[in-house]
């Protein structure tokens, strides 16, 4: 076990497609702001499909919140010339830390095929943003193997070959099966991956929606997770309580394990994840007595991340 017990958290945001969704999405910035996070990142749609929204989001999170804000970058859809263009001007703007995927096929094509021009996978962008600027890389990793590898091993030698290439960290896929991150993580130290791997928490909202990621992903559901939603279709109350319940004990049990930190994909909601981080120890800073009250957060501006 690591001898420090200090925790520390990250959060993922996707970018929203329409005005409400943007309100919504940053009022889970602005709730979560608070708790400190080590960076909080930004998501691709399938195929580069939100790329400049992400921009937005991203440029947006830098300039209006004390948060580091980190951009996923992905292979699909633009040149070597484009890519690094869009790192030179992250650079720019003051943003140090980049999220290196391959990414998914654009809708309609069944398989990735590289872009013409492009950085082909995920260890050449590495490769690439390396010498475009001095970023902090965080890559993918999968505890239950990447659906396309052609093994388990064939996937752990490729995350290898990301951290040779320049990755400073390794961020999973979502599981619900601790044993398997923590196998993971063994396999990996076995064969010299010596960057941070940290686990990705998924809290169930939606137990339907939860089973449509894992079997794109190729991630288990124990079936002692489908026993405990069966039934709370229909009951939000108790669907939340119950999510709270199973990330709080996942967590909990990953902590005694020694990780000490979590990244949370927060599907743009902040209630359930903000639970979870108060119940681990996570809290915002109690002001001194007397303090003047903080000004309420500034609401979203009307045309930012839409579209």
């Amino acid at each position: 076990m690591m001898p420090d017990n200090k925790l520390s958290v990250s959060f993922e945001f996707f970018p929203p497609k329409t005005e409400p969704m943007t309100e919504q999405l940053w009022q889970a910035v602005k709730r979560l702001e608070p708790l400190g996070p080590a960076f909080v990142s930004v998501t691709y749609g399938a195929g580069g499909s939100t790329r400049e929204r992400t921009h937005q989001l991203v440029r947006r999170i830098q300039a209006e919140t004390t948060l580091r804000s980190a951009a996923h970058l992905t292979c699909v859809g633009a040149t070597r010339a484009e890519v690094d263009g869009i790192a030179r001007d992250y650079w720019a703007t003051g943003i140090r830390h980049i999220v290196a995927l391959r990414g998914d096929p654009p809708e309609g094509q069944g398989t990735y095929a590289p872009h013409p021009g492009g950085y082909a996978f995920a260890v050449d962008l590495v490769e690439g943003l390396g010498k475009v600027a001095n970023f902090e890389l965080s890559v993918a990793a999968y505890p239950e193997t990447h659906p396309e590898a052609r093994s388990a091993q064939a996937d752990l030698d490729n995350l290898k070959r990301k951290v040779d290439a320049g990755a400073t960290r390794a961020i999973a896929q979502f599981f619900f099966d601790n044993r398997r991150y923590l196998d993971f993580l063994d396999r990996a130290r076995k064969v010299g991956i010596k960057v941070p791997i940290v686990p990705g928490i998924l809290p169930v909202t939606n137990f339907a929606q939860v089973v449509r990621f894992a079997t794109k992903c190729g991630v288990s559901i124990p079936r002692w997770l489908a026993d405990a939603f069966e039934g709370l279709d229909d009951d939000p109350e108790t669907r939340k309580q119950v999510a709270a319940a199973i990330a709080i004990r996942q967590c909990q049990d990953l902590r005694d394990e020694g990780v000490r930190h979590f990244h949370f994909y927060t599907l743009n909601r902040a209630d359930l994840t903000y639970s979870i981080c108060h119940i681990l120890g996570l809290r915002p800073p109690v002001a001194p007595k007397g303090a003047q009250a903080s000004q309420p957060p500034t609401p979203p501006m009307a045309a930012a991340g839409a579209g």
